[in-house]
């Protein structure tokens, strides 16, 4: 069974010295890539409905062809764990890269809707390659002492890129058309796996002291046998993050729909939630690193959870846009928690078959939610559907209190 672990709060100064020289020396590699795939996806994403639709789609199978690019990513965490263990993170990186601009261009060329549906799913696989990569490599190249705000980096840095990618893909529209979108995504994730070309690669994982060296290689049961409490504790409170979070992207247009509410300011409402979320991640991930992870961990889920509860309470633009910011806020706050939380778990000799794992559980959260909340405002209602989320995420809350290992001091 997996022995939890929580890295201990370093004092300032020590953390920062060696954590600002690790951070300077792989700032660009780790992170560049990451706001250019986020371009690269913002760009594209918010387009590929229509063009479904251009293609001669009906709106349910529409949907379906949107669903695939989640569905991609859940079907090949597993299979991406494998190929950055035999491969490492750096030709990971870029292999991700070079196959999300492969499907970006089946869907930017081809006029058939089973092909443009093929590059969807390409591109929800590529998410699953790039994201446990990127995670696998601060895992092991940051200080564990920083590790959290390195991680809070990553996930903000990438929100920043999903934020400006649809407004480049705009432009771009305007200008050529609704192929464009593609043409930008593409460029972005090519950029991204040329600068992931100097990611460093990494030494093989030393044994820490008192540890011998695994002398069987790792298996993806092995690894599922050797800390599958941990999956069925924390794995379960990684599984309710995630959903509350998939569900808030959903909640904030669905209930501006009901309120009457123009398309334009539902927009705007939805982006300010949004900045909200991409001011918060650096100060959190500090807090993270300094207190411990509880110290934002639970605080998230408790105001998302409040914001989920009061947004059916709410009636005008002024009173959504409240509960829509603090919604932002909480999970803004929560940047980084899950790759943070993994990071701390996995075991060096297996990181990236542990942390195929690790995703593959905050995925099925993130397809759960909103199929949740479908159901339930199906059922009951659209108000009644958004307060059991919120409930959802008080639940969250609670389990990542009772699991999250406290702070070593």
């Amino acid at each position: 069974m997996g022995t939890p672990c929580s890295p201990p709060p370093a004092s300032d100064s020590a953390a920062d010295s060696s954590a600002e020289f690790s951070l300077r020396r792989i700032a660009v590699a780790a992170f560049g890539p990451s706001l250019l795939f986020g371009i690269g996806e913002g760009a594209v994403l918010p387009v590929i409905v229509l063009m479904a639709r251009e293609l001669g789609a009906s709106v349910s199978i529409a949907a379906l062809v949107v669903g695939l690019v989640s569905i991609g990513s859940l079907l090949s965490n597993i299979p991406a764990s494998l190929i950055t263990a035999r491969w490492g993170e750096r030709w990971a990186i870029v292999a991700a890269g070079l196959w999300s601009a492969l499907g970006m261009a089946i869907c930017m060329l081809t006029q058939q809707l089973w092909l443009f549906a093929l590059g969807c799913l390409m591109v929800g696989m590529s998410q699953a390659v790039y994201n446990l990569a990127r995670q696998s490599y601060l895992t092991e190249a940051v200080p564990v002492h920083f590790r959290a705000r390195a991680l809070s980096t990553l996930g903000g840095v990438m929100r920043i890129g999903m934020f400006i990618g649809p407004f480049i893909g705009a432009w771009a529209m305007h200008a050529w058309g609704l192929h464009a979108a593609f043409a930008v995504g593409m460029v972005g994730v090519l950029c991204a796996a040329a600068i992931g070309l100097r990611v460093p690669d990494l030494a093989a994982p030393s044994a820490l002291p008192g540890q011998a060296v695994p002398t069987e290689a790792p298996s993806i049961a092995g690894i599922l046998r050797a800390h599958h409490q941990l999956f069925l504790t924390l794995g379960l409170g990684v599984l309710l993050v995630s959903a509350v979070r998939a569900s808030r992207q959903v909640v904030i247009p669905l209930w501006a729909d009901h309120l009457g509410m123009a398309p334009a300011a539902a927009s705007l409402v939805y982006g300010l939630a949004g900045a909200i979320d991409m001011l918060v991640f650096y100060p959190a991930g500090r807090l993270m690193d300094l207190k411990g992870r509880r110290w934002v961990a639970v605080p998230s889920m408790l105001v998302m959870g409040a914001a989920m509860l009061l947004m059916p309470l709410t009636s005008t633009v002024t009173t959504l846009l409240l509960a829509a910011m603090a919604l932002g806020f909480g999970n803004g706050i929560g940047s980084g928690l899950i790759m943070t939380l993994g990071a701390d778990h996995a075991p060096r000799h297996a990181r990236a078959h542990f942390l195929g794992l690790w995703r593959l559980a905050a995925d099925l959260g993130s397809s759960l939610g909103p199929a949740l909340l479908s159901f339930l405002a199906g059922s009951l209602s659209l108000a009644s559907g958004i307060a059991c989320i919120g409930l959802v995420a008080w639940g969250a809350a609670a389990a990542l209190a009772r699991w999250i290992p406290p702070a070593k001091r």
